[in-house]
């Protein structure tokens, strides 16, 4: 053991309790810990957990919901092909073999990350405190423990990495009628025979595709006059046109109460209607973790969304804290949080070389039905700039792969500034649509001409880039 780590390993004492301390804390065990690497291998370092290893991507957010999404995209695809000329049905839908598909890669790999931060011999430079942070002082912890004991420590440095959770109303959690979020409503037991979501969001949006897709009939309670409002306007309304078609869509309207029980619930909705349900998805949105950890004995502010503050270094006001992923970021995303997480990592090992993160391009996804992709300005946040900007928007239907695969409503929308040729933005709703979208945040991240770049690479045709081909080629400047 390095004479470093031994000085580490030095207790300290503190109003009578001995106390650990650490050369670095990391406060949640996702995309936090995994900054933890041999790079760190020379410091005494502490990872706090009070749920499952792995965060919320692994256990309830993109890994499992996106298995769930592409089952329920292969029943779709059944149920549709008579369109292309093929007879085929979708006899069952095996709920449970679904779910062990899923959960049985899943937790192991959960399990796997708590056994190796655990392992002495693996990482003996890691300790692990498996129970819930607050914060007692500036750089001091102390972790509530199911056992119902604590234990208490201080680090020079803390990287806050706790992640978010879901954001039930109050007149909902208030009304005594079980409900499932995202966090749990992967693991029923059984579809149920009628799903109602409340909330018109990326996580409502998603999780009625894979509903209804396994047979549910699925009602979506929105507050807004569209689904999707944070998407481009012409994105929203086609989105919310589609869901029309699948879904009973309730605009403009909140729930006024709840009562029943579990197979047998009533949804009274504000314009005076009833939906009922054998089960009830909240998914309002999500709600930063900061709060939990009683930031403010630290010192740490929080936005008046609930985020912790932090710079472009990832620093919060408080020194030596850092801050990374939902906790912080305006942007719920695990790839945003592998981004502050790589950056974190080098201001760590290298104080006086610090590198700033970049959330100037950041794509995000919906993984619904039709997908649904985005970068950049909306139009409408183009307008409100009063930007001088020019649009296109290209159809799937008018390309050859297009016809192949019958889409009659997908489309690209891009925007670029008219002065400088460079795009501001692009919105795509159809097939793979997560995955046509990176071409355009290359060129975006890039500082490319479109005009330029639309002209100096082939496009095979006839794939599916050539709709993003033929949008950038219709932009008039």
């Amino acid at each position: 053991m390095t004479a470093a780590l031994n000085s580490s390993l030095l207790k300290h004492f503190w109003y009578g309790v001995r106390v650990r301390h650490h050369d670095l804390a990391v406060i949640g065990a996702g995309s936090g810990s995994s900054i933890i690497d041999s790079r760190f291998d020379h410091l005494d370092v502490a990872v706090v957990e009070h749920g499952r290893f792995g965060g919320t991507c692994l256990n309830v957010g993109c890994i499992p919901t996106k298995m769930y999404v592409h089952a329920a995209h292969v029943a779709d695809t059944v149920r549709e092909a008579h369109r292309f000329g093929v007879d085929a049905t979708v006899d069952k839908v095996r709920w449970a073999d679904i779910r062990e598909r899923i959960f049985g890669r899943i937790d192991p790999i959960s399990d796997g990350v708590r056994d190796y931060r655990n392992d002495p011999v693996r990482t003996p430079n890691v300790t692990t405190y498996e129970g819930s942070a607050r914060f007692t002082g500036a750089r001091s912890v102390r972790v509530e423990l199911p056992t119902g004991t604590a234990e208490e420590f201080t680090a020079d440095r803390i990287l806050i990495a706790a992640g978010a959770r879901p954001d039930v109303p109050e007149i909902v959690e208030s009304s005594g009628v079980p409900y499932e979020t995202s966090d749990t409503v992967m693991r029923l037991s059984a579809v149920p025979r009628r799903l109602v979501v409340l909330g018109g969001g990326f996580v409502g949006a998603e999780f009625a595709h894979v509903f209804s897709a396994f047979g549910a009939h699925v009602a979506v309670v929105s507050q807004g006059p569209a689904l999707l409002r944070r998407e481009d306007e012409d994105v929203s309304a086609a989105f919310t046109d589609r869901a029309r078609e699948r879904w009973d869509v309730r605009l403009n309207t909140r729930v006024a109460g709840m009562t029943g029980s579990p197979g047998d619930i009533r949804v009274e909705l504000s314009d005076g209607s009833v939906v009922e349900a054998d089960t009830v998805l909240v998914a309002t949105g999500r709600r930063p973790n900061g709060d939990l950890l009683d930031v403010g004995s630290a010192g740490i502010p929080l936005h008046l969304d609930g985020r912790i503050v932090v710079d472009e270094y990832q620093r919060t006001p408080v020194d030596g804290i850092f801050a990374i992923g939902d906790v912080s970021s305006p942007f719920q995303l695990k790839h945003v949080a592998n981004h502050e997480k790589r950056v974190v990592a080098h201001n760590l090992l290298h104080p006086d070389d610090l590198r700033a993160t970049d959330h100037r391009f950041v794509p995000s996804a919906v993984f619904t039905t039709p997908p649904i992709a985005s970068v950049g300005m909306t139009g409408q946040r183009c307008r409100d700039l009063g930007l001088d900007h020019v649009v296109t928007v290209q159809r799937f239907a008018d390309v050859a792969y297009g016809w192949a695969l019958e889409d009659t409503t997908g489309f690209v929308k891009v925007i670029a500034d008219r002065d400088t040729g460079r795009l501001v933005g692009a919105h795509i709703i159809g097939p793979e649509a997560s995955t046509l979208i990176q071409q355009l945040v290359q060129v975006m991240a890039s500082d490319q001409d479109v005009r330029e770049i639309v002209r100096q690479q082939y496009w095979i045709h006839p794939a599916l880039p050539e709709v993003v081909e033929n949008a950038l080629l219709g932009l008039e400047f």
